[in-house]
């Protein structure tokens, strides 16, 4: 019996089968297959997505370079529903539905800004940094009597190591594992005290988890991805068990060097299910961070004295990854326009007061970024035909990509068809 003949059939029972949203999913979904088109098309599946993975979830907003200093604000929208996250003037950060108090008008566009307070383009209510209300021309006393009960509805906000992180649950809380991972790893680059050098955005015709996906695996690196090939291996990808002599001596030599050095050593990589990994991954031989050269473009960060260090890995599903080098800092943020279109943002950070050199620091991860893009897109262009019929998911290399599809069917509400995901794939 071949491999395909044994691999299983889709699965036609499930309790969930009834959600018309779900439907589709529950009939046709095959675990250790890729999904099927209507996966990434269907805009009833689309809009319970946005229900239950990009509303009440903690999503990657920015950097903490972009919020530098009190009055800085970030505006951020998914789809109609957008937050406003500003920086305080006591240095914590806190975070606002991007709505005015009065007739709904959005405060802030898109993007980053900056000012002593808030206003209201539309009738200048206007709101201290604090969300609270502090001016209502025109209303009377009693609109003023009111104003403790008017302010700007919170969000809850997480700035941990850097990075900074939002949740449309007031009332939520930051996953202690998660910060006490960034920390560890993270912590003593001072990611933090960085600044933004380089800042790209795109509009990328495909949908969200396609580009999730891409990510979650480097099947495809050694084929199309030349210059991030030549600082990193194609392997170490959780659940690719993949190796070589080369990487098994190298991973140990490297191991050994950071754990003299007080460096966390290990793959906190989503445990229990959960939408985070963080891990130090080794470099090649000659390479001591993701430039063309393998040389730093730029001052070492935080309290490093020696660029040895590898490099840091942090994704968050299901909308960022981010690379934090010995001289700069990459994030990625995804956020979903419509079922078919994904906008991207890739910022770079780097030390302030050195000499940078901002083309050969972003010149690895620009052209990554595009060949997967691009890639994406032509992946996109092939599911929407007629003609597609999803295919298996390789035992050896693609186990993450099946981890990401039972995180996402738990997500919506399909808890079975991950399981039967999870029991498929090997031990």
């Amino acid at each position: 019996m071949s491999t395909l003949d044994a691999l299983p059939e889709p699965l036609t029972e499930t309790t969930a089968g009834t959600t018309p949203a779900l439907a589709p999913m529950a009939a046709d979904y095959r675990p250790g297959w890729a999904l099927p088109s209507h996966a990434f098309s269907d805009p009833r599946l689309h809009a319970r997505e946005l229900d239950t993975i990009w509303s009440g979830t903690w999503l990657f907003c920015c950097p903490s370079a972009d919020l530098a200093e009190p009055g800085d604000r970030v505006a951020w929208t998914i789809e109609g529903d957008s937050v406003l996250v500003v920086r305080q003037r006591d240095g914590s950060l806190r975070g606002f539905v991007n709505v005015c108090r009065h007739r709904g008008c959005r405060i802030a566009d898109d993007g980053r800004g900056e000012g002593r307070g808030i206003t209201c383009p539309y009738h200048e209510w206007v709101y201290a940094l604090d969300g609270s209300l502090r001016g209502t021309p025109h209303m009377g006393t009693e609109v003023r009597h009111a104003r403790d009960s008017l302010g700007l509805l919170p969000v809850a906000v997480a700035e941990v190591a850097g990075l900074v992180y939002v949740n449309s649950d007031a009332e939520a809380s930051f996953p202690q594992a998660f910060a006490d991972a960034l920390t560890a790893h993270v912590g003593r680059y001072r990611v933090e005290e960085t600044e933004v050098v380089a800042r790209h955005t795109y509009r990328v015709a495909a949908n969200w988890k396609l580009l999730v996906e891409n990510n979650r695996e480097c099947y495809h690196c050694a084929a199309n991805h030349e210059e991030f090939c030549l600082s990193n291996f194609d392997l170490g990808m959780s659940g690719d068990t993949r190796t070589s002599a080369e990487y098994v001596e190298t991973v140990a030599r490297q191991e050994a060097l950071w754990a003299e050095r007080g460096l966390p050593v290990g793959d906190v990589s989503f445990p229990d299910g959960e939408f985070f990994r963080v891990a130090r991954l080794p470099l090649r031989e000659g390479f001591v961070t993701e430039t063309l050269s393998g040389q730093p473009a730029g001052p070492l960060l935080g309290d490093l004295t020696d660029a040895h260090v590898g490099s840091i890995r942090i994704v968050t599903l299901p909308n960022s990854w981010c690379h934090v080098n010995a001289d700069y800092v990459m994030t990625t943020r995804l956020t979903p326009v419509d079922p078919g279109t994904t906008d991207i943002e890739v910022v770079f950070c780097a030390r302030p007061g050195g000499e940078v050199d901002v083309e050969g620091l972003t010149r690895v991860w620009v052209a990554t970024s595009e060949q997967d893009w691009a890639l994406c897109e032509r992946n996109a262009r092939g599911i929407a035909d007629r003609g597609y019929r999803p295919g298996p998911l390789s035992p050896v290399i693609e186990n993450s990509v099946a981890a990401f599809h039972e995180w996402w069917l738990r997500a919506i509400g399909l808890p079975d068809l991950a399981d039967a995901s999870e029991a498929a794939r090997p031990a």
